[in-house]
């Protein structure tokens, strides 16, 4: 069960909640009030998410009439936008809200009672009643004090004010007055006032009364009376007309003057009514002049700058409070609007988005003109005028390589060559591009951000390679074997630089070129290929130390018929030998020495492993001259035995088959090779060997056991004797 104290805690709580929610604020409203509207009345404290959402103002609970009443969105006032009158209505209720476009409340409802302040407006006002009575025995009127009669008084009229007696019987009253006012008096004395008086107007009235008889004639000199008309500060002050922006430029200092307020007021000069005092509205002050953007001088309405600095753009609204009475409790205002736009001042220096460029690469064959790169510069400054920019190169150019090109009001700068590079002369430049603004600079001065460097690379241009012959034709029997020498691809010059060759459209695979050499062959069988076809692959030369650098010229090949099979001769290759693993020597093959076209000089012998891949494998050949080869290992160990290597030579059409026969072996550390022993006669093998050994080991055993059987059995047939059949020793 829940203890009471409990119930009561929380229903205090809720209820604590709720009157805070309800809070209601109370303002008032003077009756009739003939100021300036709109008239605002007070600031309600909004959140600061107001900015989501949109003000509603509306009456007692919700309902939508809300009177002269509205709300400005912008600085959270309430104002009030005619005259009200409390014979009419004496108090408003409204409710503020914060909405969302949905109708979603985020802040409120807040409460606000407006009262209309009376303003006696039916009463008599300020007036006063004067009797006067004479003795008879005296020739004259007594002297009177002044009459103080209120100006606009709302009464019936007329109104009496004064009453004056002279004792007789035949007494007739006359009143003059100076000047001419709206002024009476009856038969018994009785003064009145017909209508409102205005100081404004006339400020006093002499009032003069004689009492004469019935023919006429004065009992005594006029009665004089003084009427003063008192000011009832009944006219607000009133503001001068809205007028222009008034422009301030941006980095002013504090106390800069912004303009000077001079409200007007219709009461007496001289008199409290017209005592006008100043106070700032909005933007709100604050407590710190320095966090003030305006402050406004109570008496002369002079309205300065204050510490906060104000950015340039901004178009600001000063509301300014005019108070009569010098701002006393029950005085009339009416609110100034002085608006206030921030001039921009060429307070920022232009500066570029990117401070390095580069290194961007240009050939030294580059035309002039060409453009180099593109500079971007933005300036902080809002007035056209401001932002526009001149550019230059900072470091003096003397050859005028390089130059700028752009539009006066673009912040884009176009870097571009002027003259030919030269990589000898200078490999690369550094152009330093500096931005400058066109007006003079208020602020501080230029940045860092106020130069930006470019750094151009010159590339060396080399010649592209080229080779000795346009295009290359090579004429091939369908049944030349592989690694046959079609032909050598060369520079045109041969002291050029190094070139790596290669293949471009070989579909089928059927030849290959030596990278260096150039040297191209068949690289496999013919297969497919018949007599009288033409195959076309392309030789690419490529600069060995810049690969773009590139060339090519088409290779046509022509096969032919197979010429009939000759009958190989093969050329007498002695027995050699190669060591395994690989060491570096190899082994001489030559061609037919009986040659007589190789002995007249005329073309060189073409020399090619055979077709078998084992042999293609283990094997390479590589030609030396015209009449040799060097015969090696290509891999590094290979089984120690005798092989038969079988060679093709093929000259002027005509081919051979040598069979090199090579023994590899296992060579000993000065290269000889350690060939393989048969068994001789008479000497055991190694199995024979063992057996012996064995069977030896085996006897020794055997006869090591029969030696200490017969021991032990000894030594037990000496434990088991008696000991009266021992022998007795005999004593000599």
């Amino acid at each position: 069960m829940v203890p009471a104290w409990l119930w009561l805690l929380c229903f205090s709580i809720l209820q604590a909640v709720l009157e805070a929610q309800l809070a209601e604020l109370s303002v008032e409203v003077p009756e009739n009030y003939g100021g300036n509207f709109p008239l605002y009345l007070m600031k309600l404290l909004l959140p600061r998410e107001g900015a989501e959402g949109q003000i509603v103002l509306s009456g007692h609970s919700g309902k939508a009439d809300e009177g002269p009443f509205a709300m400005d969105p912008d600085s959270g006032f309430l104002l009030v936008t005619r005259a009200l009158d409390r014979e009419e209505k004496a108090e408003y209720q409204l409710q503020v809200t914060l909405e969302t476009e949905d109708g979603r409340v985020l802040w409120g409802p807040q409460p606000v009672l407006v009262h209309v302040k009376d303003e006696n407006d039916q009463a008599s006002g300020h007036q006063a009643t004067a009797t006067v009575e004479v003795s008879i025995v005296e020739s004259t009127w007594a002297s009177l004090e002044p009459i103080h009669l209120a100006e606009n008084l709302r009464v019936l009229y007329p109104h009496h004010i004064a009453q004056v007696h002279w004792r007789g019987s035949d007494v007739h009253y006359h009143l003059e007055s100076h000047p001419l006012g709206p002024f009476d008096v009856d038969a018994e004395g009785n003064l009145y006032v017909t209508r409102e008086l205005d100081r404004e107007v006339q400020a006093e009235y002499l009032l003069q009364v004689r009492a004469q008889n019935s023919r006429g004639e004065d009992y005594t000199v006029p009665l004089e009376l003084h009427v003063l008309v008192m000011d009832e500060n009944d006219n607000p002050p009133v503001c001068p007309p809205r007028g222009p922006a008034v422009s301030i430029p941006e980095l002013s200092p504090p106390g800069t003057e912004v303009t000077r307020l001079s409200a007007e007021d219709a009461d007496a000069p001289s008199s409290p009514n017209s005592h006008i005092v100043y106070q700032l509205l909005s933007p709100e002050p604050e407590d710190s002049v320095e966090r003030r953007a305006f402050q406004v001088e109570t008496t002369s309405g002079s309205v300065t700058l204050g510490g906060l600095p104000l950015r340039a753009g901004q178009d600001i609204l000063l509301l300014v409070l005019a108070m009569d009475l010098a701002g006393a409790e029950g005085g009339l205002s009416s609110t100034c609007e002085v608006e206030v736009t921030v001039t921009d001042i060429n307070d920022h220096a232009p500066e570029f988005t990117t401070s390095q460029i580069g290194p961007i690469s240009l050939p030294e064959d580059v035309e002039p003109g060409t453009l180099v790169a593109t500079l971007t510069a933005t300036d902080a400054d809002l007035e056209p005028a401001f932002r526009l920019m001149d550019f230059a190169i900072e470091r003096v150019d003397m050859e005028g390589t390089f130059g700028l090109d752009w539009e006066p009001d673009s912040g884009h700068v176009q870097l571009r060559l002027c003259k030919n590079l030269s990589y000898e002369a200078a490999p690369s430049h550094e152009v330093v591009v500096v931005v400058r603004s066109v007006a003079e600079l208020l602020g501080p001065g230029p940045g860092p951000g106020a130069t930006a460097t470019v750094t151009v690379l010159v590339e060396r241009v080399i010649p592209p390679p080229k080779l000795d012959q346009e295009s290359y034709e090579a004429s091939v029997p369908i049944s030349a074997p592989t690694g046959s020498l079609l032909l050598t691809v060369q520079p045109s010059d041969p002291m050029s630089r190094p070139l790596r060759f290669s293949l471009v459209n070989d579909s089928e695979g059927w030849l290959c070129i030596e990278k260096v050499s150039g040297k191209v062959r068949i690289a496999q069988s013919l297969q497919g290929a018949q007599p009288g076809d033409i195959y076309t692959v392309f030789v690419e030369a490529q600069d060995a130390d810049e690969p773009r650098l590139s060339t090519s010229a088409p290779l046509v090949i022509h096969f032919l018929k197979a010429p009939p099979a000759p009958a190989l001769t093969p050329a007498p290759v002695p027995s050699r030998y190669l060591c395994t693993p690989r060491q570096d020597h190899g082994v001489i093959v030559s061609g037919p020495s009986e040659d007589p076209d190789l002995a007249s000089g005329h073309s060189p012998y073409s020399f090619a492993l055979g077709p078998n891949p084992t042999v293609q494998r283990d094997w390479r050949l590589q030609t030396l001259n015209g009449s040799h080869a060097y015969l090696t290992l290509a891999l590094h160990w290979v089984e120690p035995r005798e092989y038969i290597v079988p060679v093709v030579v093929s000259h002027n059409a005509q081919m051979w088959q040598l069979r090199v026969q090579v023994i590899v072996c296992r060579c000993n550390v000065e290269g000889q090779c350690m060939r393989k022993v048969g068994r001789m006669k008479g000497m055991p093998t190694k199995l024979s060997a063992v057996g012996i050994l064995v069977g030896t080991l085996v006897a020794i055993g055997i006869f090591l056991i029969l030696i200490f059987t017969h021991w032990t059995l000894s030594r037990k047939k000496d434990l088991d004797q008696p000991a009266d059949s021992v022998p007795l020793k005999a004593t000599i």
